[in-house]
């Protein structure tokens, strides 16, 4: 009955963070999906660059002509699958959208080169372009609190069964398919790969906050065991509690800390204001985080 209720209070809580400024979320969603679809066709499939399961849409369509929008939209289709069975219903509901949209819009976009003519222009300023567009259009879409589904579901699967971090679980599964481009295409485009890569990373923080891969939440509420079960049981993350006093009123209090995925910020943000709006939380730049899951 309890584990019943609290599973009601999780559900309640996200449907609300996803009422909240709809609108204005569905809008950056979609120009984030935009721009990483502008991107994808101007700059990154005509340089052979390789990362996540775009970067097997870039690969069959090199090896075999096979329309790139077509193997992203199999593959996500197939990881979805999956991940309901391996990760469950609530995961698998935040990436549907995404997995399903993302490949329609590489579609739609696919004319954009015949109107954006950037031949005879260097490779190295091409990749730049393409990985600051990508990495900002990922940015608006993670912030917005979606996903476009593809590696980021492979990610959170080898996460939870190779009893891995999310860091370590991205390391493995987005480097794996940077190295096919090697046997696909060379170690030039192997090396803008990993270029691009790095630098979409690194945008995709920046537009949602900063520029560490995890934030650390300090959190003092009244509604402690709420908060903690939420970013336990819903976020999938581990807590500590400590044990605080208020420097003026010597009052003793728990403070909750739990690290984040910078992915994940908004949804931890705005679960703790649906639980207490009265709560109080610092977050901070988590540059490295060791042991653990």
């Amino acid at each position: 009955m309890f584990r019943r209720k609290k599973r009601i209070l999780d559900e309640n809580i996200i449907k609300n963070i996803y009422k909240k400024d709809r609108l204005f979320r569905y809008a950056e969603f979609l120009l984030g999906l935009l721009l990483v679809a502008i991107a994808f066709n101007v700059f990154i499939l005509p340089n052979n660059i390789v990362y996540g399961v775009s970067g097997l849409g870039v690969i069959a369509k090199h090896l075999w002509k096979i329309d790139p929008s077509i193997i992203i939209m199999i593959f996500n289709i197939f990881l979805m699958v999956l991940s309901f069975v391996l990760l469950g219903k609530e995961k698998t509901a935040n990436s549907v959208i995404g997995s399903l949209l993302y490949p329609v819009m590489v579609k739609l976009t696919e004319t954009v080169p015949k109107y954006m003519d950037v031949t005879g222009a260097e490779p190295l300023m091409l990749i730049l372009f393409g990985a600051v567009i990508n990495g900002f259009g990922l940015g608006l879409i993670f912030k917005a609190g979606f996903t476009t589904g593809g590696s980021d579901i492979i990610n959170q699967i080898v996460a939870k069964y190779g009893k891995m971090s999310i860091g370590k679980s991205m390391f493995f599964t987005d480097g794996l398919i940077v190295c096919l481009s090697l046997f696909a295409f060379g170690w030039i485009p192997l090396m803008y790969s990993l270029l691009t890569l790095y630098i979409i990373s690194v945008l995709t923080d920046k537009v949602i906050l900063g520029i560490s891969q995890s934030k650390a939440f300090y959190i003092i509420t009244d509604h402690e065991t709420e908060i903690k079960t939420f970013i336990l049981q819903h976020l999938s993350h581990g807590v500590t509690v400590l044990d605080g006093r208020g420097g003026y009123t010597g009052n003793h209090q728990k403070v909750i800390m739990c690290i984040i995925p910078t992915k994940e910020y908004f949804m931890a943000k705005e679960g703790i204001h649906q639980i207490d709006k009265n709560a109080f939380f610092v977050v901070t730049d988590a540059y490295e985080v060791s042991g653990g899951e």
